[in-house]
C-alpha cells in the first residue's frame, strides 16, 4: 500500500510539473537567461514550503512512516563543496535543459530522447559512488 501512495503522489507532481511548465525546455532557457520571473518563482515557493514544512516537522515533533523520529542532521558547512557542485548540477542543468525531477515527467510526455539525459545522470551517479572517498568532502 505504502508504493500505491508513493506512486500516487509521483505521477500528481509530474502532473503538476508539465502543467505549471517547469519541465518545459523553453522556460528553462528563459530562466538561465534571466528572461521571466516563471520558474524563479516556482523553485522560489517550493523553497518557502520547504523551509515551513521543515519547521512544522520540527516544532510538533512530526514522526515519519512507521512512528519512527525524523532525523533533520544539519549538513557541514564548505563555501567550496557548495559552489562546485553548484556550478557542475547547473551546467548539467543548463545542457541538458532539465533537472532531475523534470527528467522523469519529460520522459512520462513521450519526449524520449531526455531517456539519453537519464542514463547519462545514472552513470554520473554510479561513477560518483565510485570515486566518493576520494573527493575532498
Amino acid at each position: 500500500m505504502k508504493y500505491i501512495t508513493y506512486l500516487t503522489v509521483g505521477i500528481f507532481f509530474g502532473i503538476i510539473m508539465y502543467k505549471s511548465e517547469a519541465a518545459s525546455w523553453f522556460r528553462i532557457y528563459e530562466m538561465f537567461e534571466f528572461g521571466s520571473f516563471h520558474m524563479y518563482g516556482i523553485i522560489g515557493s517550493a523553497l518557502v514550503l520547504g523551509i515551513v514544512g521543515v519547521q512544522v516537522i520540527k516544532r510538533k515533533g512530526i514522526k515519519a512512516f512507521g512512528n519512527q523520529e525524523m532525523q533533520l542532521k544539519p549538513k557541514e558547512k564548505s563555501i567550496a563543496r557548495y559552489l562546485i557542485g553548484g556550478i557542475i548540477f547547473g551546467l548539467g542543468w543548463a545542457l541538458a535543459g532539465a533537472c532531475p525531477g523534470p527528467m522523469y515527467v519529460l520522459a512520462g510526455a513521450g519526449f524520449y530522447s531526455i531517456l539519453v539525459v537519464i542514463a547519462a545522470a545514472l552513470l554520473g551517479t554510479f561513477v560518483y559512488g565510485l570515486i566518493k572517498n576520494k573527493l575532498p568532502h
